[in-house]
């Protein structure tokens, strides 16, 4: 809302006026000069100071209107500014509730990940140091919820333990069983990481050729392709056959199976020639 109440024309004929009154006192001072009438005198200095007064007032009303502007054009900035702000604390609103929401599901992740580190602690506990008994089908059915060639390389690698007297610690095991049922509950932000930690230990304890690095990395080659990130199960895979030709020899059953999850990858990536080889390689 506007504050001035003096109009452009007002300001205008304001001007005016006083250019009239100023050269009207520039006359009667000229008059006073040259009169030495007393009575005329006393008229002219009574006239110039009603003169002085009108001009007085005209300058205080162009003051006014020009403080006016400048209030108005402050008003404005204001104005412009607390609707800037007031934009501003939408957006900030809005930023806080959808951070407020990423919080809410970042702790219940971290609840999620807490809960499942007390049950592989448990898990742990509960474990014997050593068992010959031990099964990877102590958490689930592998005859109905691994794929095919999950169960052919657990199978495998459980073979190539008996023929290597490979005793596979207790926490990778509970790691593998924990992979495997996050991985078949579409849970791959948590299996992942879990085949990644397997990975970082067991290679700590039996460095990077080892059979069971080289089953890890068959896992992690398998969570990979269910996300359909081939390129990444490839390189895995890969990797994981040069452990198991290195370790177990050309001839293991461990490698046939590397090789056939490797041509059935190829074969996904319209890369037949590739395919081609690793079947060629299988006999």
């Amino acid at each position: 809302m506007s504050t001035t109440f003096i109009t452009p024309d007002l300001t205008h004929s304001t001007r005016l006026v006083l250019s009239d009154l100023e050269s009207l006192r520039h006359e009667y001072n000229l008059l006073l000069s040259s009169t030495i009438d007393e009575d005329k005198c006393q008229r002219l200095h009574q006239s110039l100071e009603s003169i002085d007064l009108g001009i007085d007032e005209a300058f205080v009303m162009l003051e006014l209107d020009n403080h006016l502007e400048n209030l108005d054009s402050e008003i404005h900035k204001l104005t412009l500014q607390v609707q800037r702000l007031t934009q501003e604390n939408s957006w900030l609103r809005d930023e806080l509730s959808l951070t407020e929401k990423n919080l809410q599901t970042s702790t219940q992740i971290r609840q999620d990940y807490e809960r499942d580190i007390d049950l592989l602690n448990e898990s742990l506990i509960s474990s014997p140091s050593t068992s010959d008994n031990f099964e990877l089908t102590n958490s689930i059915d592998i005859n109905t919820d691994i794929p095919i060639e999950t169960k052919e390389q657990i199978q495998i690698n459980s073979n190539s333990e008996t023929k290597n007297h490979s005793e596979i610690p207790p926490r990778f095991r509970t790691l593998h069983n924990l992979v495997i049922q996050y991985a078949q509950a579409g849970r791959y932000e948590v299996a992942v990481p879990l085949c990644r930690q397997a990975l970082e230990d067991l290679e700590k304890t039996h460095g990077h050729t080892h059979p069971d690095v080289a089953t890890m990395l068959n896992i992690l080659a398998l969570v990979y392709r269910d996300q359909n990130k081939f390129k990444e199960a490839l390189q895995l895979l890969t990797e994981a056959l040069t452990i198991r030709e290195k370790t177990l020899g050309h001839e293991h059953p461990a490698v046939a199976a590397t090789l056939n999850n490797l041509a059935v990858l190829y074969g996904k990536k319209n890369r037949y020639k590739e395919a081609g080889k690793a079947s060629t390689a299988i006999f």
